[in-house]
């Protein structure tokens, strides 16, 4: 009774290490020790079975040597494989009584006697469902056959192990799943998070941590809603309260760090089940902030890219034609193709007849070396008009480095096309007659003479000059004079054969180069044919207006050697014809070249001048005539001419005013004051006001009280610096017109001076009326005022007859100390004249001191 309590009691110790799930090993040590508490001698054996290789192998024991432990490893499941391989493979027990005797061990008989073995009872473990396990022997050291109480216990032992096996098996493997789901939570790199069917946190991983900002410790115990944005509470609540109830939810909400910034996270909520009860519920988050800023970003684009007044596309470069895939609305528009016409075609159908082959070249090169490429070239809408395109196409690389598109971007340039070519148009044409101007006459001139010497053939050049033109204009106006010269052309051009050029110098010159002539007759015939057309009267504004001109022929039968040279002789020529009566033509002599051509010739290089910016201002001060001081500077315009250096302005001023050239040179020394002194202004240097000549021309021109008051706002000169100096001549024409005009000048804050007063005709009366500020003695008076009685008593009266009407008195040209004090003692205010400085650059100017003294 006692043995079977000690082996209930061992067998109770076995269950309860199945039971607590105690290694395998200490398991199956109880059960070997429990066989042989029932079979004294026994050295127990449990061989494990491996299904895939079909084999047992010896589990480790200290029962057994390591040679027999290691011949018993991966043996077959056989009939023929001794007592234990036969058990596996019949399911059933197999004994050994004498392992001396039994041919199945043939294989293995010499490590078990070695082992001191001589029977062997084996039995198979097998599950409840069939499974084979393994198998379970005990060895003794001398031939024997079990009782039937053997077997039986033999049988209980095998279950007993099934069950320890079994129950390790289950373990390992709720073991395995565990640590799997550990890992899972623990290492997941979304935010991994458990609920209570409160919606109080349980526990969370790492990434949950660094996506709130929060510890797990901080999480625990809280509810959710207390780390989410108060917009997205209700949101986030429903969701929850869904899972809690058995469902899934996956949806976006916004969270609220811990550092109080909010980001936007994707969640995924389910229930947490266990035997069909929902215990809680899971969460899984995900932070999409970023996503989010480029969804956003993504949109922006789009929305740019939508709204660009510029076509874009997008090409798939990964295929052989690069079908377009993409094309904004802004494409659509500016070639009136549909999305229809357009997406999965090669966007050559763009092109046409006209487009540029060496510009579509450029673009196929980009392609194939996947590099950016601008082009200009022009394409054709749906209707076939033409626009032009600035296109420029970009490649666009994937992270590995290969292209997958091109972009292109298509801007419609049709009317800035337009304009630079009316511009174009512009700077070689007159605006008024829209004929070519000067310098396209002179580009066509060496065309044609060239032309003209290689084919043998007589290129003649005829310069005309409208007789009668001033009295018109003057009389009617110009708004009549500029209509008549545009009459004028249309009728010249009507003359024109399809190798000849007319074209308009300036004012009513006009120039014909016509090439091709046989004989100097064809050209007197011309000549006649341009005098006629022009007997008609031309009907302007209901009048009917009668005008000749003079013309001056040069030929390329003389002996000249340069295109240009036609055209000085040309000009030479119209003087003589006008010298004939007018109305005529008049071929050059080649008399009279010398000051004559030199003259003609500064008539051209004055346009070259003004171009190519070869004018110079220099300054001379007025000085107070007692002291010295300088109170005002004159403005004087100096040419420094590239060949003939420093022209005088007494040759090429009224040069300019016959031209008409006075008005650009008038407008060029106006900026170029105004803009230097304020300069000086804006430095906070010293400056003085500033005199400038102004010409009858240039004041009588329409427009001129605008111009002035448009150089000023762009300098930013005060007017009250500016002070203009003309002389008595703009009072015969039209002397009411003029004495409204300055009064208009002194409104603006501008000064008015009379320049080279007593030398003109106009009446004292008007004098009298003008609303000036001062007059300026001419230099000739000066000259001989200390030796001629007349000049001197002029100047006295002068100089009485201003202070009495309040002007100021500024006598030129003091050259002598002696001029100076008799001028002092006349009370003449102000002294100019190279005694105190002669005109100088500005920045000489500058650096002189503020009193002057004569005597230095």
């Amino acid at each position: 009774m006692t043995d079977e309590l000690a082996l209930l009691e061992v067998q109770q110790d076995i269950h309860e290490l199945i039971a607590q799930q105690a290694p395998l090993e200490t398991t199956l040590d109880a059960i070997a020790n429990w066989i042989g508490i029932q079979l004294p001698g026994a050295v127990v054996a449990f061989m494990r079975f491996d299904p895939a290789r079909s084999s047992l192998s010896l589990m480790p024991s200290q029962r057994f040597s390591r040679a027999y432990w290691e011949r018993l490893q991966n043996v077959p499941v056989d009939t023929s494989t001794a007592s234990f391989g036969a058990a596996a493979y019949l399911r059933r027990q197999v004994i050994t009584e004498d392992i001396q005797a039994d041919p199945r061990w043939v294989a293995f008989r010499d490590a078990a006697l070695a082992e001191g073995f001589r029977s062997c009872w084996s039995s198979p473990v097998i599950t409840t469902q069939g499974e084979l396990l393994g198998t379970f022997g005990t060895y003794y050291p001398e031939a024997r056959a079990p009782s039937e109480l053997s077997k039986r216990r033999l049988i209980q032992a095998a279950a007993l192990i099934a069950l320890a096996v079994i129950r390790d098996r289950d373990s390992r493997h709720h073991r395995t799943l565990a640590e799997w789901h550990r890992s899972l939570f623990v290492n997941h790199p979304d935010g991994v998070y458990e609920f209570d069917l409160e919606g109080r946190f349980q526990r969370g991983n790492a990434a949950l941590e660094r996506i709130t900002g929060y510890p797990a410790g901080a999480l625990i115990g809280r509810h959710f809603n207390e780390f989410v944005a108060p917009d997205y509470r209700e949101l986030t609540q429903t969701a929850f309260d869904a899972a809690k109830a058995g469902a899934s939810r996956h949806y976006e909400t916004m969270g609220v760090h811990a550092d109080g910034h909010t980001y936007y996270v994707e969640v995924t909520n389910f229930p947490v089940t266990v035997e069909d009860d929902i215990i809680g519920v899971y969460g899984i988050c995900h932070d999409i902030t970023a996503r989010k800023r480029q969804e956003a970003e993504l949109r922006l684009l789009q929305r740019g890219i939508q709204s660009s007044p510029n076509g874009i596309l997008m090409a798939d470069a990964t295929r052989h034609d690069l079908p377009l895939v993409y094309a904004n609305e802004a494409f659509y528009r500016i070639t009136g193709y549909t999305p229809d016409d357009v997406l999965g075609r090669n966007c050559r159908f763009l092109q046409g007849n006209e487009t540029d082959p060496a510009a579509i070249g450029k673009i196929r090169q980009s392609v194939v070396d996947r590099t950016e490429v601008q082009v200009t070239l022009l394409n054709y809408r749906k209707d076939g008009t033409p626009f032009w395109n600035r296109l420029a196409i970009n490649p666009v690389f994937d992270e590995a480095g290969r292209c997958t598109h091109f972009i292109g971007i298509l801007e419609d340039i049709t009317e800035q096309k337009n304009q630079e070519a009316q511009i174009a148009h512009q700077a070689t044409h007159d605006l008024l007659t829209d004929l070519p101007n000067r310098p396209a006459l002179e580009n066509r001139l060496e065309h044609v003479f060239r032309v003209s010497r290689e084919n043998q053939k007589l290129l003649a050049v005829m310069h005309l000059d409208l007789d009668g033109f001033k009295a018109i204009n003057d009389g009617l106006g110009y708004t009549v004079g500029n209509q008549l010269l545009m009459a004028v052309a249309d009728r010249l051009r009507q003359l024109l054969r399809h190798t000849d050029t007319l074209a308009r110098l300036t004012g009513d010159e006009f120039v014909f180069l016509m090439p091709g002539f046989r004989a100097r007759e064809e050209v007197m015939d011309a000549a006649e044919r341009i005098l006629n057309a022009l007997e008609h009267p031309f009907e302007i504004d209901g009048r009917a207006l009668h005008i000749s001109t003079s013309i001056g022929i040069a030929c390329s039968d003389e002996d000249v050697h340069q295109a240009q040279e036609l055209l000085q002789h040309a000009d030479l020529a119209v003087e003589a014809a006008k010298k004939q009566g007018r109305n005529t033509w008049q071929w050059y002599q080649g008399e009279g070249v010398g000051h004559t051509s030199e003259h003609v010739m500064l008539r051209h290089d004055l346009h070259t001048a003004l171009r190519e910016n070869q004018f110079e201002l220099y300054y001379q001060p007025v000085v107070d005539a007692v002291s010295g001081q300088i109170r005002s500077v004159e403005a004087l315009v100096r040419w420094h001419h590239p060949t003939h250096g420093m022209v005088s302005p007494g040759i090429f001023i009224p040069i300019a005013e016959q031209t008409g050239q006075i008005i650009p040179l008038g407008r060029w020394v106006l900026r170029q004051a105004c803009q230097s002194l304020a300069g000086q202004l804006a430095k906070g240097e010293r400056i003085f006001p500033v005199a400038i000549n102004i010409s009858s021309l240039q004041f009588h021109r329409d427009g001129f009280l605008d111009e002035i008051q448009d150089i000023l706002d762009e300098t930013g000169l005060p007017p009250e610096l500016l002070e203009l100096e003309m002389t008595e001549s703009i009072l015969m024409v039209g002397a009411e017109l003029a004495i409204e005009m300055i009064r208009r000048l002194r409104g603006m804050r501008i000064t008015v001076a009379i320049d080279d007063f007593g030398t003109g005709f106009s009446s004292l009366s008007y004098l009298r009326d003008l609303p000036i500020h001062k007059i300026k003695l001419d230099r000739a008076f000066i000259q001989n005022i200390l030796t001629s009685r007349s000049n001197a008593a002029i100047v006295q009266g002068i100089i009485t007859m201003a202070h009495h009407m309040d002007l100021v008195v500024v006598a030129e040209g003091v050259e002598e100390r002696e001029q100076q004090q008799d001028l002092i003692r006349r009370n003449c205010n102000l002294l100019q004249g190279f005694l105190f400085a002669r005109p100088m650059p500005l920045a000489d100017l500058m650096a002189l001191p503020d009193r002057l003294p004569a005597d230095e």
